[in-house]
């Protein structure tokens, strides 16, 4: 589009034509004919370094992924004999932005729950909470849910 600008401009056309022929502002055609009069065809490209700098590093970041891969450290295991057990018992047996942001703190990364997030997002992670509820295959069990608890009263059936 820079070029095109740069190309309608030698043959002729004003600068108000320009902007109405691609749809643009008469300013931003202004801005792009003087960058290209003062720098040649380098003043058509991208100046670097626009933007906020990165916080952390490509390194940091992919030690958070490779992070939410991993087994969380409280996360129970079998043994081979039968037993369970876990890597750390006080570590968190889920991954969540607070235990994954605390992890990096950990880890020497300085990074906050949002930050957390945003990486996950930009890997097209999907992150969901953990639910408080599970299913089960046991035919004894029974599921929580309106009126399944055993303190609940029930109200009698009589007909009057």
């Amino acid at each position: 589009m820079r070029a095109r600008m740069i190309e309608l401009s030698w043959s002729g056309l004003r600068v108000p034509a320009i902007a109405a022929e691609l749809d643009c502002s008469q300013k931003t055609i202004r801005c792009w004919l003087h960058r290209f009069n003062r720098s040649g065809l380098q003043g058509l490209d991208d100046l670097g370094g626009q933007g906020r700098k990165r916080r952390i590093t490509e390194e940091e970041r992919s030690r958070i992924i490779s992070l939410v891969k991993g087994v969380p450290p409280g996360r129970l295991r079998w043994e081979p004999v039968g037993e369970l057990w876990a890597f750390d018992v006080s570590g968190p047996s889920e991954w969540t932005l607070d235990s994954l942001a605390a992890a990096a703190r950990a880890g020497g990364i300085e990074m906050g729950c949002s930050q957390v997030r945003r990486i996950l997002l930009a890997e097209g992670v999907r992150w969901r909470r953990t639910r408080s509820w599970t299913r089960s295959k046991d035919p004894d069990f029974v599921p929580k849910g309106h009126g399944s608890s055993a303190s609940t009263p029930t109200r009698p059936t009589t007909r009057r």
